[in-house]
């Protein structure tokens, strides 16, 4: 009865088991996994945002594929504040990324096509891929001194969709990486379109944790490359931490025709979806405005959060924290002497510690465990002490 592409395993895994069987205990849970930028104690200015949502025009349908023209100038602005230009024509509104990427992949792919994506990175890729028909191919990021792409996977990566049948239609990069928190630096962005252009590949690049750099230099965006065909996906759920709003964006760049080309197709994609509720579209503004008094709320969490781990690591020696450019997340380089996805039960029901095992990530070894820095600071130092205390024991 149902699709092949739904024909995913909907048991529980032996991780939310655990979960579940600790919530049930009653004791109290030191969650490090904490990513929901509502629930963390920010100061949100509700009056203001609560205007922008309550105008008269809300009760008019005046539809546009691309949406509305004073939405799109604020975020055309927002690039102008970072020194890019991208013109409100080059871009197309959606309710979130996830259908910003069904977009592009719709655009793109035809079924059975291949994306190169990166390992580690989100869960969420392989959800997308199926429910839009198309192949992952996976490439390598790489640690040694910090994160960068492996470019011989890289290639190998496009031998093996073209050995396959199925030449790859686009690359794709999270900048910076959700959760190794790396930047593409800019040798490597100039390889990609090296890589794209011969290969007449897309780059997708994800930028939701762009304004979110501890990097001593200034991270580019991506929205105005022009070497290669290029789609630049981000929203207001991470820049103004307003994910229940469901504001988000892609935004095209890339040589003058194959550009107008996608534009066009892209235009009436959005048009048969139906482009997203006007009361949103009127308050983008005010909600892209927001992350001025939020978005440095979130980088002093990040901080401080961070100062507490090295602290608490310089005493441990079997543990490290993995360098970090950018983003919510830190990895902690653990003792592999089991799975990841173990280490991470066992820690939960000994120590009360909630942390994600690195395979959720698709991270290649085991030794790895991912926690968020935007976690309440007193919990967030209460558990890493707790976690660390136990890993001293292993």
């Amino acid at each position: 009865m149902f699709s092949r592409r739904t024909q995913w395993n909907l048991s529980i895994n032996r991780y939310t088991r655990a979960l579940e069987r600790f919530r049930g205990s009653g004791r109290k849970l030191l969650d490090l996994t904490s990513s929901n930028p509502t629930a963390i104690g920010l100061q949100f200015n509700e009056s203001e945002l609560s205007r922008a949502l309550a105008r008269d025009q809300i009760f008019a349908y005046k539809p546009i594929a691309k949406g509305l023209l004073s939405a799109r100038e604020t975020v055309s602005a927002y690039y102008a504040e970072k020194g890019t230009a991208v013109t409100p024509d080059d871009i197309v509104l959606t309710t979130s990324t996830s259908e910003a990427y069904s977009f592009v992949f719709r655009l793109l792919c035809d079924p059975g096509d291949a994306v190169l994506v990166p390992v580690p990175s989100y869960p969420l890729f392989n959800f997308l891929a199926d429910l839009n028909d198309i192949c992952l191919e996976p490439y390598e990021l790489v640690y040694d001194h910090g994160w960068q792409t492996d470019f011989a996977s890289l290639q190998s990566a496009v031998d093996r969709s073209v050995a396959a049948g199925r030449p790859p239609r686009a690359v794709l990069i999270v900048h910076p990486n959700n959760p190794t928190g790396s930047f593409a630096k800019p040798f490597e962005i100039d390889a990609l379109n090296e890589i794209s252009s011969r290969h007449n590949m897309a780059v997708i690049a994800d930028e939701v944790f762009l304004d979110y750099s501890l990097a001593d230099y200034s991270p580019c965006t991506l929205a105005a490359n022009s070497e290669a065909l290029t789609f630049t996906l981000s929203g207001l759920s991470k820049i103004s931490a307003l994910p229940q709003m469901k504001v988000a964006w892609v935004v095209t760049s890339g040589p003058g025709s194959i550009k107008r080309e996608a534009l066009a197709r892209l235009e009436i994609i959005a048009d048969t979806y139906l482009s997203m509720n006007t009361p949103i579209q009127l308050a983008t503004p005010a909600m892209l405005a927001e992350r001025s008094h939020i978005q440095p709320q979130i980088l002093e969490r990040i901080r401080a959060n961070l100062a507490t781990l090295d602290e608490a690591l310089s005493a441990t020696s079997n543990c490290n924290r993995l360098a970090v450019e950018g983003g919510w997340y830190a990895v902690l380089r653990v003792p592999a002497i089991g799975s990841d996805e173990d280490l991470a039960i066992l820690l939960l029901d000994t120590a009360g510690v909630l942390v994600q095992p690195g395979h959720f990530y698709d991270f290649p070894r085991d030794g790895h465990l991912v926690v968020s820095l935007i976690t309440p600071s007193d919990d967030f130092r209460t558990g890493i002490s707790h976690a660390l205390d136990f890993l001293r024991r292993r």
